[in-house]
């Protein structure tokens, strides 16, 4: 099973999800780069350089899941989110303006995801902009102290 191209769950954000008025969905849909099926790698390092968006409803992601799922639908398999933002305006009630943050998922099943352990977030002061350096400086300092102490 290729979790990046198959559904493996239908917990909360799994295969569908249906909205109500507490729980609305975006109304667009944004891209995506999978490559599950042409590229992997098992040791090594990511590097990426990119310019993030700005504005409601943007949640612009760097992901790595699992080629594939050996040990059960997500997150038993895991998945590493290496960078998450939101660029809302500064109203916006959720996470609100420049935030951004990175998490490793796992554990049994979703609500037995204990993703608060392994995840980190900052919200930059106004009129600040982050640089890739500061944030993998943050990114891999929270990781390092983590595991180690």
């Amino acid at each position: 099973m290729e979790p990046a191209m198959q559904c493996t769950g239908d917990a909360f954000y799994g295969c569908s999800r249906t909205s109500s008025s507490s729980n609305y969905l975006n109304p667009i849909q944004s891209a995506a780069l999978r490559t599950a099926k042409s590229f992997s790698f098992k040791y090594g390092r990511v590097e990426v350089r990119a310019k993030l968006p700005r504005g409601d409803w943007i949640w612009p992601a760097i992901w790595l899941l699992p080629r594939w799922a050996e040990y059960g639908q997500w997150p038993m398999s895991g998945e590493i989110d290496i960078m998450e933002s939101r660029g809302n305006a500064p109203g916006y009630a959720y996470h609100g303006s420049d935030y951004f943050g990175s998490t490793l998922h796992w554990g049994p099943y979703y609500p037995q995801d204990p993703f608060q352990k392994t995840r980190v977030e900052y919200q930059l002061p106004p009129g600040k902009k982050i640089s890739f350096f500061f944030f993998f400086f943050f990114f891999f300092f929270f990781f390092f102290f983590f595991f180690f102490f």
